[in-house]
């Protein structure tokens, strides 16, 4: 039977380090069933969902602690379960802009997070040249879950916190 695991690993960004742990997570016989890296400053950071035989991610559970020492890493893993697939049939990415100020990201997760709505990718940056932020945030609704009532909510909370907003139809739940 298949088991899961999500590894994380975060460091200095350096040369060879992403393939090193997926030498590994090879090497154990583990799939690699999603990954996103990501750079922040000079950090970089790898999340990864493994799937293997109870051998093999029990293999990768002894053996990533050595490899992460070497690599001078900071790991966390955690056992989780197969994706059960919701009854979430309308993909949309929603973004915002504008100059940059406190508590937009806040304001804009808190709005989904009140109307029950999950958040299934978020991507923000600033830039520190122009002073100006931008976010893209991935939703999925159910066919019971007006998008005309949720667009007309978020334009008006975008003219509060003075950003341009705007919701699109996308075809699936992946920034």
């Amino acid at each position: 039977m298949s088991q899961y695991l999500v590894l994380t690993a975060m460091g200095a960004d350096r040369t060879g380090s992403v393939s090193e742990l997926i030498k590994l997570a090879s090497k154990c016989g583990c799939n690699i069933i999603d990954s996103r890296m990501a750079i922040f400053g000079v950090e970089f950071t790898l999340i990864m969902l493994l799937n293997g035989s109870a051998k093999a991610i029990n293999q990768i559970e002894c053996k990533l602690p050595a490899i992460a020492l070497n690599l001078e890493l900071i790991t966390m893993m955690k056992r989780t379960t197969d994706y059960k697939p919701r009854d979430l049939t309308h993909h949309y990415q929603v973004d915002y802009a504008g100059i940059d100020q406190p508590g937009v990201l806040k304001a804009v997760t808190a709005f989904f997070a009140t109307r029950k709505i999950d958040i299934s990718s978020l991507k923000s940056e600033i830039d520190p040249k122009n002073d100006l932020m931008k976010a893209s945030i991935l939703i999925a609704l159910t066919d019971d879950v007006s998008i005309e009532s949720i667009e007309h909510d978020y334009f008006e909370l975008c003219e509060l916190i003075d950003v341009q907003g705007c919701i699109k139809k996308i075809s699936s739940n992946l920034l």
